[in-house]
């Protein structure tokens, strides 16, 4: 029997994205300073950020993937700090990807990232029951790491020179917490 399930943990709450979210979206998708995490190499347009905000209620099976907005709240301050997403949903192999973002780096190693990192994993666990989630983190994202690996995440792999930036190669990791 599944366990209940909230979106809400602590001063941490998880939201899908809504139409006032597309020019913050906008924003944060276009900065080129995190594009090397998404391995993005061109801007968005903001058609583009609505059209996949409109359609963010899309069903998961259709899509592939789903995108909640992580909002902080402790009684004197709100406010939508960052994004969480899995990505490359396969219901036949039962895994996703994850990717997490905290824009404001004032709002960084706080704990708010791992909040919303444990109920994505709770919500892939016992509403998609799903079997592993995995993320790819470049070897100089010391933060990522440390975040993935105390929430169980594993290193299992590694990319020898897969990434190339500010002219140097690094390796990437890949990383799995088997859920089930």
């Amino acid at each position: 029997m599944k366990q209940s399930f909230s979106f809400e943990q602590g001063s941490i709450r998880l939201r899908a994205p809504e139409p006032h979210d597309i020019d913050l979206l906008y924003n944060w998708e276009n900065d080129p300073g995190i594009w090397r995490f998404s391995n993005t190499l061109l801007p968005f347009s903001r058609h583009k950020i609505e059209e996949f905000v409109l359609n963010s209620g899309t069903d998961i099976f259709q899509t592939k993937q789903a995108r909640w907005m992580i909002e902080f709240e402790d009684g004197t301050d709100t406010g939508t700090i960052g994004s969480i997403d899995l990505f490359d949903y396969d219901p036949i192999h039962k895994r996703a990807g994850v990717g997490i973002l905290i824009r404001d780096k004032a709002m960084r190693n706080k704990g708010y990232a791992g909040t919303a990192l444990k109920i994505l994993i709770d919500y892939s666990l016992n509403i998609l029951s799903l079997h592993q989630l995995y993320c790819n983190i470049s070897s100089d994202n010391k933060a990522s790491l440390a975040l993935f690996k105390k929430y169980g995440f594993e290193i299992s792999g590694t990319r020898k020179d897969w990434l190339f930036y500010n002219e140097e190669w690094m390796d990437e990791y890949f990383l799995q917490l088997i859920l089930k």
